[in-house]
Parts: C-alpha cells; sequence; structure tokens
C-alpha cells in the first residue's frame, strides 16, 4: 500500500483497516477520527504532518492539549490514538519508527464509577412506567430500564439490540458488544416480563407500520431515524426525565450509572466476579475488580453514617466518661 498523500489519507485508510481487521465499534472509530483529525489540524498549523512527525511534536502537541485545559483523560486517549495510527504506519511500511511509543502518558484519574442506590434503581422503574404519553412509550421505556438494569449492557448494545434476539421468551439474551465480540447474559423475572409486555405492542405498531408500505424493523427499539433504532441520545434523555419524575437527582443518572448499579448491587449480594466480568464484558478481570473498591468505600461510608460511635462528639462524651471514672 502506497503512502498517502496527505494526513487525512492516513486517518482514512487507518479507520478503514481498524474496523476491517479489528471490528472497531462505530464509536470507537468516530472517536479515533475526532482524536486524529485534531493532531492533524495542529500539525498542519506548525508546518508538519504524519510523515514528519517526531518524538518532540507528540511532547509539545500534548503539552498544547494540557494548555488549553484539556483533561487527563482526554491527552491520555489522543496519545493512545496517536500511538496506534504509528503502529498502523509501521505495519504498512510508511514510516521505519514510532514517535510516540516511548512517550508515558498523563495517565487516568482514579475515579469510582458513580452508582445508584437499590431504591433509586426503583424509583426510575416506577417512573418509566408512567413516563410516556401514549400505551406503546411507557411499555418500551419500562422495557427498555428493566433490561438495562438487568444485564449491565452498554447503552450502544441495548437500543441497537435485534428483536430476534428477544424472541420465544428467552431466559437469556445474545448481546453484540466491542469488537463484535457476544455474550449471553440471564434476564430477570421482571425483566422477561417487561419484555414480553413491549414485544407484543411493538408487534402491533410494526405490522401497522408494514400495511402502510413501511419495511419491517429488525430492531427491538425501532426509530424513524437514519440508524433505524432508538438513539443513544434519546435513551440519555428519556433517563433523565425518568430521574425527575422519580425524584432521583438527575446529575447522579446517566444509562451508564444503571450499569454501575447492576454489577455494584450483584457483588452486594455474593455474585462471583468472574461471573460479572462475563456478563458485563469486560475483556480483563482488572476493569471488574473497580467495583470492588465501590463497595469497599460505601461500607466504609455505612459505618461512618451509621455507627454509634462514629459521631466525634459521642466519642469525646464517651472518652470523657472514662476519664471520670478512673480512679
Amino acid at each position: 500500500m502506497s503512502i498517502p498523500r496527505d494526513d487525512l489519507g492516513w486517518i482514512s485508510l487507518f479507520l478503514d483497516a481498524q474496523a476491517a481487521e479489528i471490528g472497531a465499534a462505530q464509536n470507537t472509530l468516530l472517536a479515533y477520527g475526532r482524536d486524529l483529525r485534531d493532531v492533524a489540524s495542529w500539525l498542519k498549523s506548525n508546518t508538519s504532518s504524519f510523515v514528519e512527525m517526531q518524538r518532540s511534536d507528540v511532547e509539545s502537541y500534548l503539552i498544547a492539549c494540557d494548555a488549553e485545559g484539556l483533561s487527563r483523560a482526554t491527552r491520555a486517549r489522543r496519545l493512545s490514538a496517536i500511538k496506534q495510527i504509528y503502529r498502523f504506519a509501521f505495519e504498512e511500511g510508511w514510516r521505519e519508527d514510532n514517535p510516540a511509543i516511548q512517550i508515558k502518558g498523563p495517565g487516568r484519574a482514579k475515579r469510582l464509577p458513580k452508582t445508584l442506590e437499590v431504591i433509586e434503581v426503583d424509583r426510575l422503574l416506577d417512573a418509566a412506567r408512567k413516563s410516556g404519553r401514549a400505551k406503546t412509550d411507557k411499555l418500551r421505556n419500562t422495557c427498555l430500564v428493566e433490561l438495562l438494569y438487568a444485564t449491565g449492557m452498554r447503552v450502544t448494545e441495548l437500543v441497537s439490540l435485534p428483536v430476534s434476539a428477544a424472541r420465544g421468551d428467552p431466559q437469556m439474551i445474545l448481546v453484540k458488544g466491542k469488537g463484535e465480540k457476544e455474550r449471553l447474559v440471564p434476564l430477570s423475572p421482571p425483566a422477561r416480563d417487561a419484555l414480553a409486555a413491549w414485544l407484543i405492542e411493538r408487534d402491533r405498531v410494526d405490522a401497522l407500520a408494514q400495511s402502510k408500505g413501511k419495511p419491517a424493523s429488525r430492531f427491538l427499539f425501532p426509530s424513524r431515524g437514519k440508524s433505524g433504532h432508538l438513539t443513544r441520545h434519546r435513551f440519555y434523555l428519556l433517563i433523565k426525565e425518568f430521574a425527575v419524575t422519580g425524584g432521583v437527582p438527575p446529575e447522579k443518572v446517566t444509562p451508564h450509572t444503571l450499569r454501575h448499579a447492576f454489577a455494584t448491587h450483584l457483588l452486594a449480594n455474593g455474585a462471583d466476579l468472574r461471573a460479572i466480568q462475563a456478563m458485563l464484558g469486560h475483556a480483563d478481570i482488572a476493569t471488574t475488580e473497580i467495583y470492588t473498591h465501590v463497595l469497599d468505600a460505601r461500607l466504609s461510608e455505612l459505618v461512618h453514617e451509621r455507627h454509634p460511635l462514629s459521631n466525634t462528639a459521642t466519642k469525646t462524651a464517651s472518652i470523657t466518661e472514662i476519664e471520670d471514672e478512673t480512679p
């Protein structure tokens, strides 16, 4: 393969290879594209290019990102994108080196994932059952939240589920995750009930659309939009609406916090960490282990809030009483 003439050519061929060779998810490709176009823009403003970029240029770019106020996570992600495109360029013979290979990233801030209490999830579920202008909306909303909490799916996995995965009252549902990897996740009885009720209504609406000449939808949650299914953005807005209706602080609630709640609640009730890893679709057990830290932090907080001797005034009073009784 000949070396592309410009930076956009580099990016285009790199993204094509990521999609074809490793089955990178669409969201991953979009993120790579955004990050690498930013690098290309910076290089152009500094009269350089991917062909000419050196280690000092990579370091200067990261310094510029820091000066721009970008987070450590964003800077780490952009460095990763640079390393990936140069690894591809090396394999294709476009470069004899990887100028970013020895550069250590800024790292990510070690923050515990935000989660929800069981009562807050219950409020969200109750709000979903009541939210919507019509019966169709309410059944769909209920099914969305029940499935998300019962399986811990990523929001993209949820909204793009094919309807074929839900046929036949399944006890487990097949989920296609990152890199096109498939996994089976068990469904809780409430999730199965919500799914069955939604399927009846969904098929009724789909049949009505077909009678008007529209093609049948292959998705569990159809939409008239370009993707053919409910979008991530629309579901994000819906979950915020459920939070407001259910009296849960909306800043605490995103589709991903329900995924975190799924994992932490399972772990708190004695589920095996390996089983949680398999259900979440984590490639590395270390990613799943973060939930043990969440549980430890919550238990510590519980002790500080609920233990009778955790209050400073109580402890001081107790010590004074002991001193008064000392002969």
